[in-house]
């Protein structure tokens, strides 16, 4: 089935302060803003707590009875509420009607543009729960030719969809602004690439653009006010940053750009970019598969250890001066887990205030599929407000 728009202004621009969604929202606001926000509270609430009453929500909100009334009545008209039916309760009087996102109502599509071999996309409920997966190779695709390739896998999962698609979100590897421009990705050769635009133009649906560890970062942190940094490592490596559980994105909307910072004074090398040394160079999935198909098999563990080291080299001022306990690392496990890991976290303790709380380095928890979750949850905030 064609998926149609849920919204009619499906090409506004992420808004500028939507990367940081994720904050608890429970406060009342200004008057001018209130709608937007209260809906936003009852949203985000049946997210949180699952089905509820109208009662349940305005306790859990604050906002009063007859203001829940209405914003549940213009939701279920709008198709994103649903009654569930009444609620089983041994005290007396009218039980109560309970109401729930309208989760199977809508469907989202994410990609991950970030592996080294193929662009992997997935369709998944608003939930997050993934429902179907497609990928297409790349055959190391650049230019118009990449962007080919996400076009046609955005639109084979979105016509794959039997509900309305939401909107698509990407986890793209390079600098991304906040209007969806890719500034420089220089693995792909994507420089001021409008992909946000280009993606709308060729679906009709709302779609939502990031870094890829950026991406990854959302659905690492959750909804956690703590301090995350997320590696990512793929076709390039990158980083992305929350501070207080608010994300980081930088003046220049390149906050985690790690991956072209020069690692040593040893040379290194040739990166993508040009230079020397830079730690992609030494640790993008591309290099390291290489590195290891060439080396004779008793090496394989230094090269992994030497690129594990590099990698802790690079986190070691960061986490320094964040003083971060714990990094996660996404990418390739059978690259990553192990030998990189185990010395990219030595680096980090050596190169750091070791007061007894020793830095941890670990594996993301959803896998694979961290950098789509990521992107579902861009499209989830853009379009509903909730994290």
């Amino acid at each position: 089935m064609a998926p149609t728009q849920v919204r009619s202004d499906a090409a506004v621009a992420l808004p500028r302060d939507a990367f940081a969604s994720g904050a608890p929202r429970r406060a009342k606001v200004l008057p001018e803003h209130a709608r937007a926000h209260n809906r936003t509270l009852v949203l985000q609430t049946l997210l949180d707590e699952g089905p509820s009453s109208r009662a349940d929500l305005a306790r859990a909100t604050s906002l009063t009875r007859v203001t829940v009334s209405d914003l549940v009545a213009e939701l279920v008209a709008e198709g994103l509420l649903a009654e569930l039916g009444t609620r089983e309760d041994p005290r007396p009087g009218k039980p109560a009607t309970l109401v729930d996102l309208a989760r199977d109502a809508f469907l989202i599509v994410g990609l991950d543009l970030s592996d080294a071999a193929a662009f992997r996309g997935a369709l998944l409920a608003i939930d997050g729960t993934v429902l179907d997966r497609a990928e297409v190779p790349t055959h190391a695709a650049t230019g118009e030719e990449a962007l080919a390739l996400a076009i046609d896998l955005a639109r084979t999962l979105r016509d794959r969809a039997a509900t309305p698609v939401l909107g698509v979100g990407v986890g793209t590897p390079g600098v991304v602004d906040v209007d969806g421009v890719v500034l420089q990705a220089p693995n792909l050769d994507w420089h001021d690439l409008p992909l946000r635009d280009r993606l709308v133009d060729a679906l009709g649906v709302p779609v939502h653009v990031a870094n890829d560890a950026n991406a990854a970062l959302l659905a690492e942190r959750g909804r956690s006010n703590a301090d995350v940094l997320v590696v990512r490592i793929g076709l390039g490596v990158g980083a992305g940053l929350a501070v207080g559980g608010v994300p980081v994105r930088g003046t220049r909307s390149a906050a985690g750009e790690i991956g072209h910072v020069t690692i040593g004074t040893d040379g290194g090398p040739r990166c993508a970019c040009g230079r020397d040394g830079c730690l992609e160079a030494w640790l993008a999935e591309p290099r390291l598969r290489h590195a290891l198909a060439v080396a004779d098999a008793s090496d394989h563990d230094r090269i992994l250890d030497e690129a594990g080291h590099r990698l802790g080299i690079a986190l070691a001022p960061i986490v320094g001066v964040l003083d971060l306990p714990r990094v996660v690392v996404s990418g390739p496990a059978d690259l990553l887990d192990g030998t990189l890991a185990r010395a990219a976290e030595r680096t980090l303790r050596e190169r750091t205030l070791d007061d007894g709380q020793e830095v941890v380095v670990a594996m993301t928890k959803h896998g694979d599929d961290v950098v789509v979750r990521g992107a579902a949850m861009l499209v989830r905030s853009g379009e509903l407000g909730v994290a």
